[in-house]
């Protein structure tokens, strides 16, 4: 007999104390052959804040089809590098003057490390450090790839505010003022259409917006680098783009060197609408039940994991397993208590597990020092998240 998720998490962790994370092996391994396939054989950077694990980094960069790693933190690529990972592009810009003079001081980090910067004050500061060091440091050009619309005197952007670099001409005169400083190099750019992978196809309005914006895409990307490139006098490396819900798309486009995806490995809820993919959760924590306040009702300990971003019904942890299970309109998922209503038949008693899965993909993995990989109903290793290894980055 198959057993369900819950029953095989269940019982590869009896008798362990919960909360506790588990990552499904069979889970992760089938969405990165997805991915691949998806990606169509261009490489695949994985983005380490939806992971925020490195053994599970290490696992996914040993497949072939994915190279390099996405960092979000200065200090967590340095750490990276520490570690034998010898590609990472950053993912946001940074004022971390010390961690910037580690960078230029470890020749190691200066072939590995590309620093994202869109403002001539970001490049000011790496310029900095790299000319204290008589070396040059790697920069990638941000790119809005927000679309923005024009209806009539009304113009509306429609994607994350990142980046003021949205034109070609924009990434041109960056990239000319960048070529006149000692120290620096841009050998990329980037554009991250959140609007295209961040966004669940829940509507026949989004489907109509992450068709415009490939579109607009499609043809700002290559306008983009011919740009950058003009204003360097030489090729660039790479031109990175999309997420786990736009790899397919991104990595139609010929001016695309290469892509990026991270919370397609673990599948949280916020990815469950998406249409471009099956999902396959990877991600779940275990709460045990401590108190049954009530006929209908039994309370967990702990799980207050709410994902970042705006403070709605959709950021908050779901419970999957057992079925018939749901949070309180009152009381959410608690700082220490999780309240659970139950129906469908659904029974529960003191020291019963309850299994959830969180609305971001990495993130939860701030709240726990390891996790244990599972594969089938066995537990196949426990290693440390970044937290566990004692690193906390942002």
């Amino acid at each position: 007999m198959t057993l369900t998720i819950g029953a095989r998490l269940d019982q590869a962790t009896q008798g362990l104390p919960a909360p506790l994370a588990v990552v499904d092996l069979d889970a992760v391994d089938a969405n990165a052959t997805d991915l691949v396939r998806r990606a169509g054989g261009t490489p695949i950077r994985v983005a380490s804040k939806s992971v925020r694990v490195r053994a599970v980094l290490q696992r996914v960069l040993a497949r072939q089809g994915f190279a390099g790693v996405m960092a979000y933190s200065l200090r967590e690529a340095l750490w990276l590098v520490s570690q034998g990972v010898d590609d990472v592009l950053m993912g946001y810009p940074t004022v971390d003057t010390d961690a910037l003079d580690k960078l230029a001081a470890d020749p190691a980090a200066v072939a590995a490390v590309t620093l994202m910067v869109d403002d001539p004050a970001q490049v000011d500061l790496a310029a900095r450090s790299a000319t204290a060091h008589g070396v040059t440091v790697r920069l990638c050009l941000d790119v809005d790839a927000s679309l923005r619309v024009k209806l009539g005197p009304l113009a509306a952007h429609l994607g994350v505010r990142r980046s003021p670099v949205h034109t070609p001409a924009d990434a041109g005169t960056l990239a000319a003022a960048i070529a006149e400083r000692p120290g620096v190099d841009v050998v990329g750019v980037m554009f991250y259409e959140a609007q295209v992978a961040g966004l669940p196809d829940t509507s026949a309005a989004v489907r109509a917006v992450k068709r415009l914006s490939i579109a607009d895409l499609a043809s700002r990307r290559a306008a983009v680098v011919a740009a950058v490139e003009a204003a360097v006098g030489h090729p660039l490396e790479l031109v990175n783009s999309g997420g786990s819900g736009s790899v397919a798309s991104s990595a139609a486009d010929p001016a695309v060197t290469e892509v990026t995806a991270g919370s397609g490995l673990f599948v949280p809820t916020l990815f469950d609408a998406y249409r471009s993919f099956t999902p396959r959760p990877a991600a779940f924590f275990g709460l045990d039940v401590v108190r049954i306040p009530g006929p209908g009702f039994a309370t967990a300990f702990g799980g207050g994991y709410i994902a970042s971003g705006p403070s709605t019904k959709s950021r908050q942890p779901r419970p999957v397993w057992p079925g018939g299970l749901a949070l309180t309109s009152r009381e959410g998922a608690g700082e220490v208590q999780t309240p659970l209503r139950l129906s469908g038949g659904t029974d529960l008693r003191i020291g019963d597990r309850v299994w959830f899965r969180h609305a971001k993909s990495g993130e939860v993995m701030e709240r726990f020092e390891s996790v244990h990989l599972v594969r089938g109903a066995e537990i196949e290793a426990t290693v440390p998240t970044y937290r566990g290894e004692g690193h906390t980055f942002g």
